[in-house]
């Protein structure tokens, strides 16, 4: 392992492809020794790791280069380091009992009008938590429930969905649709500690770090329950307070009656076929809750039946798709029972529709004064994200229709733009005919429509499966049908047999991938004039010209 020897050396110098590897090595004894049974090799290995050089560059590069979100600076006022300022932070990191600086607290609107609080730490307390989670993820994700999919590394919402999916596809069921109010601001500090369990120099840091005081519009506020959202560490802690519900629910019930529960970070839904059993799992979920100190949202919580009106329409939304059954003839379905037979639809859902229709709505307002070529920019990657999204559920109606509205709007904008013209100049002026159809085109680029997209069923991850198991063409397989990544640098995963030409190494779930362009001509988009990178690899190539 990388010792002290190359402290000396230039940032972007030093060996990052043993640093990833003595990582992951580590990272995957503390898994498999976890999985055994063997707390005390656990303990030993998560200490050399905090305390190896290698760990230390990695989450100095994941917090000061891999965060391609908004840089907003802490209390520190630290936006950005120059690669001399991260050697320095790297070397700070050995320093493992200074007292946390306080935490900033800025406010982001929800999408119901609410402010989620957000808490950003100094760039030091950001790199300090990205190293301790290095240690702690591993060890924890040999024990999270296998229906946790939240904020877990190779896990998404569509797993989600699939979990559903094969729980009511047999049978219709009733199912407790539960939100966790405020999760992340109410967690119970000492009940966290105690669950969390982790040897004294992290559990030093953690404790620090909760208490740790929050500046929030020049007055100082000491929390005494809550993990600050806005942390590397901030899921993880919530993923660690919410576990266990999963067991304690299920070990309640005999084998015949045990329900399903599912749980996306602090989205949860319970489904069993008998309606007073689901009351009752209802009542020892808020006991459970309590504990941590924790309860459901009254005004986000609801019992409905899959098949059946029960308190409102049948069927549920959850994580952006609606969940529903429909009655269907004997002939139209394999799960014809006697009476009824049925059919398990999941589609993306209305608030979700309309969500991506009013971005849409607004980028075609912006553009109003713009050319075709700026807008079509600024919609192709919008349509396609989305499309691409919720191209693993029944969404071939929905694409269609949103379609037309789209047409629609651009009717309106060309309606704006000439309004002397007449209907067949405005078409003849912004449409190109391909193949009987009339696309939003220049003549160089056209606007994708999202019914372009082909529906593409999600497999989901096998049990208690993880990254960390070392697995790599379970995972590399995966990764090359992941439907939150976009088609080309699925594409991109697949042609590179999953690894990165710049520094040799696999992409993971959890990393940054960036698509380069050979040739500097980012309006060059032929798939030979593409390679697929890691997001400090393309840092590095525009550094020194590599490609």
């Amino acid at each position: 392992m990388a010792g002290v020897t190359g402290h000396t050396e230039d940032w972007k110098s030093l060996p990052w492809k043993e640093f990833r590897c003595n990582v992951f090595r580590l990272q995957k004894r503390i898994y498999q020794a976890q999985c055994r049974g063997d707390f005390k090799r656990v303990c030993n290995l998560q200490r050399l790791l905090l305390r190896s050089w290698s760990a230390h560059c990695l989450a100095v590069r994941q917090v000061t280069q891999d965060n391609r979100g908004k840089r907003t600076p802490g209390v520190d006022g630290v936006a950005r380091l120059t690669p001399k300022q991260r050697l320095t932070l790297a070397k700070a990191l050995r320093d493992l009992d200074r007292r946390p600086d306080p935490i900033r607290r800025i406010y982001i609107p929800k999408a119901n009008g609410e402010q989620r609080p957000l808490g950003i730490p100094t760039m030091r307390d950001r790199a300090q938590q990205a190293l301790v989670k290095l240690a702690l993820e591993p060890e924890w994700e040999a024990k999270f429930e296998p229906n946790s999919y939240g904020f877990r590394p190779g896990r998404s919402v569509h797993d989600t969905m699939v979990a559903i999916f094969n729980f009511i596809r047999r049978k219709p069921k009733y199912v407790l649709d539960a939100d966790i109010e405020k999760c992340f601001d109410r967690i119970n500090h000492e009940a966290l500690l105690a669950k969390l369990d982790a040897i004294p120099e992290i559990n030093k840091l953690v404790r620090g770090w909760l208490k740790a005081g929050i500046m929030d519009n020049g007055e100082m506020l000491y929390p005494e329950m809550g993990t600050p959202q806005g942390g590397p560490l901030s899921p993880l802690l919530a993923n660690v307070a919410l576990h266990g519900l999963e067991t304690a629910l299920v070990a309640s019930l005999p084998q015949r009656k045990r329900p399903a529960i599912i749980r996306y970070a602090d989205d949860l839904v319970v489904l069993h076929k008998d309606l007073d059993t689901l009351r009752i799992l209802q009542e020892r979920t808020e006991t459970w809750l309590k504990e941590i100190g924790l309860r459901l949202k009254p005004s986000k919580t609801r019992v409905v039946h899959t098949l059946y009106a029960h308190e409102g329409q049948p069927g549920f939304d959850f994580l952006g798709f609606t969940i529903r059954q429909f009655p269907v003839g004997k002939y139209r379905t394999k799960t014809y029972r006697g009476e009824v037979g049925f059919k398990t639809i999941i589609k993306p859902s209305k608030s979700a529709q309309e969500r991506h229709m009013r971005k849409v709505s607004a980028a075609i307002r912006r553009h109003r004064g713009s050319n075709q070529t700026a807008l079509i920019a600024e919609l192709n990657p919008m349509i396609r994200g989305w499309a691409t999204y919720y191209r693993t559920c029944v969404a071939k109606h929905t694409f269609t229709r949103l379609d037309h509205e789209v047409s629609y709007k651009l009717y309106k904008w060309a309606i704006y733009r000439h309004r002397n013209k007449s209907a067949r100049w405005r078409q003849e002026r912004y449409g190109v005919r391909v193949l009987g159809r009339y696309d939003f085109s220049d003549g160089q680029s056209t606007l994708v429509k999202h019914g372009d997209t082909r529906i593409q069923r999600h497999v989901k991850v096998i049990g208690q499966k993880s990254p960390f198991d070392g697995d790599w063409t379970y995972w590399a397989e995966r990764l090359g049908k992941d439907p939150t990544k976009p088609k080309r640098v699925t594409t991109l995963l697949k042609r590179q047999n999953g690894r990165c030409p710049y520094c040799g190494l696999r992409f993971m779930a959890t990393e940054v991938m960036e698509v380069h362009h050979k040739d500097g001509n980012h309006r060059n988009n032929r798939h030979s004039n593409w390679v697929l990178l890691h997001g400090h690899c393309h840092d590095q190539v525009h550094g020194t010209k590599y490609l």
